[in-house]
């Protein structure tokens, strides 16, 4: 080192001479600078570990919030009615029927149109008959011969009578003439009688409205050939649209809700926000083996006629009560011993509660064992719920806040 750098330390002075500092001295300086490195060392590890403390507690707080589990309870409610039972109906009128002809004959005229109403005798259409005309024609010309044949049989009985009397004739001769003039007699009552059928038939010419109502087809045309019975085409169909009837069948699991005099409402979806009132008027009594179900029949006042037979409608059957509570359907649990639904005690622990269902109503549950009005059960439980677990209860405004 030269002696400029030794001026520069203070190492030299201005004599010329080197004077080095005491190692006491130098011993205790740098003492201090390990004491002054050390508590700073101190200090940053203090401030390591108070750190690694505080994120260490607040890990496993963390950790614990998580691994607490919250719930939304509610209670069973009471059974106050079982809901309602939607089913597909079909009205009909109170009493529908085709027409037929009576008579063979062609069509000469029709006095109606489909939806007309029409009263009970008033003339449908009117037909010719020409076939029958000429039987009537025949028949009265029977009766005519019968009842001249009788004449001549009573005039030669009389005769004979007398030639019997005077010994003149046997009494067989007699008898022969007795019976050929019984015979005329009998054969004028049939010719009379077959006239007079032929005569009845001949109304048939006209074909009458055999009620009130409504005229629901016409299959005839004028000129068309018509035959006698139900064989073939009908000319007319006509129903009663005031009252109708509506039918519908029960599923089986229902029956016991069918009581004679209830009120079902009945609605039609191209009728919106309608709803008409009918009662049930007649219950079937035995089930369909082909469907399991039972028909019903309600009558349904229509005065101003908006509903029309054959229309397809819904009916609201009321249902009874099948079980005492009630509960929502998203509380339900699926455990290998039946359904459960997860109880929350007074310590909050969970309790896994069989039930049994009466009646499933699609939100909600009847249930008729298994559960009180005081049970506090929880709302859309997770499935890994377990008999023991701890859970904390917070209430529904809560919950939907959080979300």
């Amino acid at each position: 080192m030269s002696t400029t750098k030794h001026q520069q330390l203070a190492l030299q002075s201005d004599d010329g001479h080197l004077h080095l500092p005491r190692r006491q001295k130098v011993w205790r300086g740098a003492a201090h600078a390990a004491l002054i490195v050390a508590l700073v060392l101190g200090l940053g590890a203090a401030r390591v570990l108070v750190q690694r403390a505080a994120s260490k507690a607040e890990l496993e707080a963390q950790t614990l919030e998580g691994q607490r589990i919250f719930v939304t309870t509610v209670t069973p409610a009471p059974s106050k009615s079982g809901g309602v039972l939607t089913l597909p109906a079909t009205l009909r009128g109170d009493n529908e029927t085709a027409i037929y002809a009576r008579v063979n004959g062609y069509v000469r005229k029709f006095n109606v149109e489909i939806g007309d109403r029409v009263t009970n005798g008033e003339v449908l259409a009117e037909l010719d008959t020409p076939e029958l005309d000429e039987q009537v024609r025949q028949a009265a010309a029977q009766v005519e011969q019968a009842r001249a044949n009788v004449v001549l049989g009573k005039v030669a009985l009389d005769r004979w009578n007398k030639l019997f009397s005077q010994d003149s004739v046997a009494k067989q001769d007699l008898d022969t003439k007795q019976n050929a003039y019984d015979t005329a007699v009998a054969a004028l009552a049939a010719a009379e009688a077959n006239l007079k059928q032929l005569q009845a038939t001949t109304a048939f010419k006209n074909v009458l409205a055999p009620f009130d109502g409504v005229i629901t087809a016409r299959n005839v045309d004028i000129g068309n050939l018509v035959n006698s019975g139900s064989s073939g085409v009908s000319l007319f169909s006509m129903a009663v649209t005031d009252p109708l009837r509506v039918f519908a069948d029960v599923p089986q699991a229902y029956v016991k809700s069918i009581h004679v005099g209830s009120e079902v409402p009945v609605t039609q979806a191209e009728l919106p926000r309608q709803v008409f009132k009918a009662v049930v008027t007649y219950v079937a009594g035995a089930i369909d083996i082909a469907t399991r179900s039972l028909r019903i029949e309600l009558m349904l006042r229509n005065p101003d006629g908006r509903l029309k037979p054959g229309t397809y409608v819904q009916i609201a059957l009321p249902l009874a009560p099948a079980g005492a509570v009630a509960i929502p359907a998203n509380t339900l649990l699926f455990r290998a011993e039946g359904p459960n639904v997860a109880v929350v005690d007074k310590e909050g622990n969970i309790r896994l509660q069989p039930i049994q269902i009466a009646r499933d109503l699609g939100a909600s549950l009847e249930v008729a064992q298994g559960l009180s009005s005081s049970d506090q059960i929880v709302l859309n439980p997770p499935d890994s719920i377990a008999n023991g677990d701890r859970v904390t209860v917070v209430s529904a405004a809560k919950a939907a806040a959080g979300k």
